[in-house]
């Protein structure tokens, strides 16, 4: 009975994610530790973290795809952001697993709080729709995509999570590129944080892989349904998102109470 309530309870938070992220967009994923802990009963916080960081991956790798074909992936920036990412990735997922389970909760509640806030502020769509890495403004360009990308990788893997709301921002600076390039550029690192996060909590024994695969088809499942229904609610994306960045912000509270109270 047990099993088959994990089982269920894996495969419908994966469906909520996917469905978030259908809906609003990136950020979705940020739901899928507090899920993995709270609803799934996963009672290590650092098997959620990398149980949520492969499933985090693979979404992201689904979207890329998508974009790519669109034509809003630039590889060069992308790339070149991703792999200092995955260095900062895997340091920051060192660093995470020597930390205290509840003390780690507590401050990923905090983090979904920011995060929140984030997202409560309008995005600037404006931006260089033709820009490109090149040999003429890589003595500029490269130090900023290394610099931002391994520090938005270094938070990534502390906290299991894609870092899409901070990957996004992190290219517009670094590179001047719109928004819409900078969705699609970002699930090259969102996927490669993910992948280099779940590999090290692997190796330590840290990642349930039944649960990974249920969250994942559920993603699958959920985000083909948030895309649909995001298309009949498109005139009320805005309001959308401001609810579910409160979700965020509320969620981020409880998390951060509850991993306080643990170490008390």
């Amino acid at each position: 009975m047990s099993i088959l309530f994990t089982n269920g309870a894996a495969l419908g938070s994966g469906a909520l994610v996917g469905l978030v992220l259908g809906l609003v967009g990136g950020g979705g994923s940020i739901l899928a530790v507090p899920l993995l802990v709270y609803a799934v009963g996963i009672a290590s916080p650092h098997v959620a973290i990398g149980t949520s960081a492969l499933a985090v991956s693979a979404s992201a790798f689904g979207n890329l795809m998508a974009h790519w074909r669109a034509g809003n992936v630039r590889w060069r920036c992308a790339l070149v952001f991703a792999s200092a990412g995955v260095v900062g990735a895997l340091a920051g997922a060192g660093v995470a697993k020597t930390v205290d389970g509840q003390r780690l909760l507590a401050l990923f509640g905090l983090l979904m709080i920011v995060v929140g806030f984030m997202m409560l502020r309008r995005k600037n769509g404006a931006g260089d729709a033709s820009v490109r890495l090149t040999r003429q403004n890589a003595r500029t360009m490269l130090p900023a995509l290394l610099g931002t990308g391994f520090a938005v990788g270094l938070l990534s893997g502390f906290f299991g999570i894609g870092g899409g709301f901070l990957v996004v921002p992190g290219l517009m600076l670094a590179t001047g590129m719109t928004l819409s390039l900078a969705i699609g550029s970002s699930l090259v690192a969102v996927t490669a944080f993910g992948a280099a996060t779940a590999s090290s909590y692997a190796l330590s024994g840290l990642v349930n892989w039944e649960v990974a695969s249920l969250f994942i088809g559920g993603g699958l499942i959920g985000g083909l349904g948030g895309v649909a229904l995001g298309k009949h609610l498109a005139r009320r994306k805005q309001i959308l998102g401001t609810l579910f960045a409160g979700l965020v912000i509320t969620v981020g509270i409880y998390v951060a109470i509850r991993g306080v109270a643990a170490l008390v």
